[in-house]
């Protein structure tokens, strides 16, 4: 077949379009970047030791929760399992 035949034409045209759309995405994409507030190293610091110190609040009341819970069913366990 030859090269410049329709169907190569269509198909080199169809590969240029999606090169301009995703360049233009690219663009876009850059251009949204720019524009994003950054927080400063004082707030990620910030950020970092609430999230630190809600992880292990939340790891201490889940490991008391299961404490409590383990005790309450050997409870029911001793109470109800006739020995």
């Amino acid at each position: 077949m030859d090269q410049h035949t329709p169907d190569a034409r269509d198909q080199r045209s169809g590969a240029y379009e999606r090169l301009q759309r995703v360049r233009q995405f690219l663009n876009e994409v850059l251009n949204e970047l720019k524009r994003v507030t950054w927080p400063t190293a004082k707030e990620i610091y910030a950020t970092t030791i609430v999230v630190i110190v809600m992880s292990v609040l939340l790891g201490l009341y889940l490991w008391s929760l299961d404490r409590v819970l383990d005790r309450f069913v050997f409870w029911i366990y001793g109470r109800f399992s006739g020995e």
